[in-house]
């Protein structure tokens, strides 16, 4: 079960990338700094893909990117959208909300990954699972209520929409990554996983930069301006390195993407303590709740999924 333990060293890692995001979009431009997180990003894995196709330095290690022609670039095209979508929303939200109600929206996410795989796959929800998905339900309920101790009202708050819609789509994005990584046997393209991780982000970059000079660029002087944070490196680094063990996970044998998903998800845990510690966040006693019961709700999907 080697897999399982890459899963969790993945979930630190990206509760310390969701920790470091909301320092950097503290009091600054959300554009700007998402366009350097994917060109950061995309600076990382730039070298392995030149030293890929022009060397073979990285013959029979697991840093090798594989070549393919555009059949492969295409997927890879619409998974860049399906997260820069998913990216775009989060990081509005996760700048105006506290950290600590971002982090339990976004561990509900296994559930909608769960109810897509029900409804795209054809898979069936046991007992077990059935109970994981009404605790999530529940506590997103009572996460409302914490959240209206802070003047947060998870109704009319669009900001909840922006992060349940950043769900949502990161939820599409683990499906998505279920097909690429299958093979054509299992019904799936049978993608290079280090191809998918290198060129999505070179994609980002791509379509970033064309919001960063449409969108941003023209009315800059008149919105937030930005301002430059050391985190915001820490950011890409953190979120390469909890990608790069997630694709690894899932291209080892016996690898489930449901249970590889809702382990990632443990990252809130992460993020809430430092919601906690660094940022001062509120009303912690009761958001500890809710987290109880979202981690509890994962509990029952790994139950139901054994």
């Amino acid at each position: 079960m080697t897999w399982l333990i890459f899963a969790f060293i993945s979930a630190a890692l990206l509760g310390c990338y969701d920790s470091f995001k909301k320092e950097a979009l503290g009091s600054n431009a959300v554009i700007p700094v998402l366009f350097l997180n994917t060109l950061f990003c995309s600076l990382i894995f730039l070298p392995l893909i030149l030293l890929s196709y022009h060397s073979h330095v990285l013959d029979g290690s697991s840093f090798v990117v594989a070549k393919a022609g555009w059949e492969g670039h295409r997927y890879i095209v619409l998974k860049s959208l399906i997260v820069l979508s998913s990216w775009l929303f989060g990081y509005f939200g996760m700048k105006y909300l506290p950290l600590t109600i971002v982090g339990p929206i976004n561990a509900t996410r296994p559930v909608m990954v769960l109810v897509g795989a029900m409804a795209v796959f054809g898979e069936h929800l046991n007992g077990w699972q059935w109970l994981g998905v009404a605790l999530a339900v529940l506590s997103f309920f009572l996460l409302s209520r914490s959240g209206r101790k802070e003047g947060i009202d998870f109704r009319h708050d669009k900001w909840i929409y922006f992060v349940v819609l950043s769900a949502l789509l990161g939820a599409v994005s683990g499906l998505y990554d279920k097909y690429l990584m299958a093979s054509p046997a299992d019904g799936g393209v049978g993608l290079d996983r280090m191809m998918v991780q290198s060129w999505y982000n070179i994609y980002q970059c791509g379509m970033m930069l064309a919001v960063l000079l449409l969108v941003w660029w023209p009315v800059r002087r008149r919105t937030t301006p930005f301002h430059w944070h050391w985190s915001i490196i820490f950011v890409s680094v953190f979120l390469s390195a909890a990608d790069f063990i997630y694709f690894y996970s899932l291209s080892l044998p016996g690898a489930m993407i449901s249970i590889v998903s809702m382990i990632r998800r443990g990252s809130v845990v992460v993020s809430f303590l430092f919601g906690a510690v660094f940022f001062h966040e509120k009303n912690l006693k009761s958001k500890m709740v809710d987290l109880a019961l979202v981690l509890l709700g994962m509990v029952c999907l790994y139950i139901g999924s054994k």
